[in-house]
């Protein structure tokens, strides 16, 4: 069995007792609530302070948490509550178009799949929420790099790499892929990341209409696009309607 790492025990052990009690506790009685020597526990402060952790008062030399801390628990409860809130629109989702229904948010130049409801049949299927998808090639990721100024930035900067020889790598015709996007609501993926795989994406914005995430259909390109080339119409309209009903259970009111 592996050891736990001392120092990172120690660090959340500091960050807990911040947490509680008083509001700003000095570095003596962070040293002895938590029976660490004063330079050990100084070490491990000056360390949070450097990553946005922990805060020190200038005046009286106490110690608090810090921002990034409040940065991290909003990003997790704003992912929490996007997965809430599309819960009963994914299910419906799937069930009414019989595909599998992915719901994604960007994460480490990716998209992170963070929901995932099987398509409603007998076949094996597994279950993908953790897995990361490309930016660049998926309908998820063309969505948040068209309406998310980080995840544009994040799809230029990262190596486009050809899945298949669909794949769009280049700046330029990556650009108009955005473009269009924009211009109609919506992504596609026709076999541009799996051969013989299409998907139809569509952004969710929150109250702040600042897109949040984005919901997508994805199935066999026989079965999800007509003639195996063009997305089908009811399926397009189908994740759009999903997308803005959980926009609006976030409070982003009618797009």
């Amino acid at each position: 069995m592996a050891k736990n790492i001392q120092s990172l025990e120690r660090a959340a052990a500091m960050l807990r007792l911040l947490a509680g009690g008083e509001r700003r506790l000095g570095l003596s009685d962070i040293a002895s609530s938590l029976d660490l020597a004063k330079g050990t526990a100084h070490g491990i402060l000056r360390t949070l302070q450097a990553e946005g952790f922990v805060e020190q008062d200038p005046a009286s030399g106490r110690y608090q948490l810090g921002a990034e801390l409040l940065r991290l628990g909003n990003s997790y409860l704003d992912v929490h509550e996007l997965r809430a809130r599309a819960l009963v629109w994914t299910d419906d989702l799937a069930r009414s178009s019989g595909e599998s229904v992915h719901l994604g948010v960007l994460h480490q130049q990716g998209v992170l799949i963070v929901h995932h409801v099987f398509r409603p049949d007998d076949s094996r299927q597994v279950l993908e929420v953790g897995a990361m998808q490309p930016l660049h090639s998926t309908a998820l990721g063309k969505v948040l790099s068209a309406y998310d100024p980080v995840a544009h930035s994040e799809a230029l900067e990262i190596d486009r790499e050809a899945f298949t020889p669909r794949t769009v790598t280049a700046l330029r015709a990556f650009e108009g892929e955005l473009d269009r996007t924009r211009a109609r609501g919506w992504a596609s993926d026709v076999e541009e990341t799996w051969e013989g795989v299409a998907a139809v994406a569509a952004p969710i914005h929150d109250r702040r209409r600042m897109p949040v995430g984005a919901i997508a259909i994805t199935g066999a390109v026989e079965r999800v696009c007509d003639d195996g080339k063009e997305l089908r119409a009811e399926l397009i309209a189908a994740v759009r309607d999903c997308a803005r009903a959980v926009s609006r259970d976030l409070g982003a009111g009618r797009f």
